[in-house]
């Protein structure tokens, strides 16, 4: 047991609270195997009506994986990186198929990890204070835990947009997009969840009742040159369309992109592509174990942990370092399947 999540029953209500305040709750091999074996056992439990994930004290829901672990794995022999993805990944597809209803409130920073979390919960609750983002290209890695399956089926061209960019959006957002079911300013969070812990049966009313109107959303004013600016699979086709357009806005995408991993970009638009195509999850969850298993391999993933998370001095050296380098061989390489005992498979529990 880890004191990193903390899981209790209360009144019917199965409580799942990230417990990791100083690393704003980024998610370690111990805290998934912890919330999984909370689920399995309370899928079968009659008391637990329905499941609240949160997090206890700090400034945010949960900032991602334990990517300094995955990195420093990474630079030996990569066995405790892909047994972080196993598990993490199996608790994705369990919180997914999971039968009885799940809010997540996300509350402060979500990233990557935070992601995977909360996007598979029936009810998922922004705030004022929600920050939401997939960054990964930026450190040459790939918006995994189920990015795969659920940035491509958000409007038009969303998805891509954020998968690229890393861009970072607001619960005001969140609510416009359909990320968040509902949306609820952080002062009344603790009365609504003290609401549903004596009545869990009216989960859903009672978020219904306490949603509120959000403030505009800079999305919304943005979703036209998103679709048209991003509407392309091909890198090099969004890049050419961005700087065609030659707004502030457009100039502003090209600039970030610019210090993203041309690898991870490309390995993020084909993953769109095939996970839109899947009709079930653990499909998309194989696909991404397989990308995970390759990526982590290949330079772009430690020197991206190096410049932004090691050193901090921001300025990776990517190789390749041009998008035409990052060629269609190279992609295709890290999508190929694995032998089959190292393939990810779902849960056990869960296999049909």
């Amino acid at each position: 047991m880890t004191d990193q999540v903390l899981t209790t029953i209360e009144n019917g209500i199965g409580r799942i609270r990230l417990n990791r305040p100083k690393a704003i709750h980024a998610l370690t091999s111990e805290m998934c195997h912890a919330v999984v074996d909370a689920l399995l056992a309370w899928r079968d439990d009659d008391s637990v009506i329905a499941v609240m994930i949160d997090h206890s004290e700090g400034r945010g829901f949960c900032a991602g994986g334990d990517i300094a672990m995955i990195a420093t794995s990474a630079k030996g022999d990569c066995s405790e990186a892909e047994a972080f993805f196993h598990i993490e990944y199996r608790m994705n597809h369990l919180l997914f198929v999971y039968e009885k209803p799940i809010v997540a409130f996300i509350d402060g920073i979500v990233m990557g990890g935070g992601v995977g979390i909360s996007d598979p919960a029936r009810y998922r609750v922004a705030t004022e204070r929600t920050t939401y983002a997939m960054p990964e290209t930026g450190i040459g890695l790939f918006p995994d835990v189920g990015g795969g399956w659920f940035l491509p089926r958000l409007p038009g061209r969303t998805g891509a947009w954020l998968a690229t960019t890393g861009a970072r959006i607001k619960g005001a957002d969140c609510a416009a997009i359909g990320i968040a079911t509902h949306y609820i300013t952080s002062d009344h969070l603790d009365g609504i969840k003290a609401r549903i812990m004596v009545d869990p049966t009216g989960l859903g009313e009672i978020l219904d009742e306490m949603t509120e109107t959000p403030p505009p959303s800079a999305w919304e004013a943005q979703r036209a040159d998103i679709d048209r600016l991003f509407a392309a699979d091909r890198y090099e086709d969004i890049l050419a369309a961005l700087e065609a357009d030659g707004s502030e806005w457009a100039q502003a995408q090209l600039a970030i992109l610019a210090t993203k991993s041309s690898q991870a970009i490309k390995v993020a638009l084909r993953q769109m592509v095939e996970g839109a195509a899947f009709t079930d999850f653990a499909d998309n969850m194989r696909n991404e174990y397989r990308i995970g298993y390759h990526v982590i391999r290949r330079p772009d993933f430690v020197e991206g942990v190096r410049a932004v998370i090691f050193d901090k001095d921001n300025a990776p050296r990517w190789n390749p370092a041009r998008p035409q380098d990052a060629t269609d061989a190279l992609i295709d390489s890290l999508f190929a399947p694995l032998p089959p005992e190292k393939e990810w498979t779902p849960l056990p529990q869960l296999q049909r």
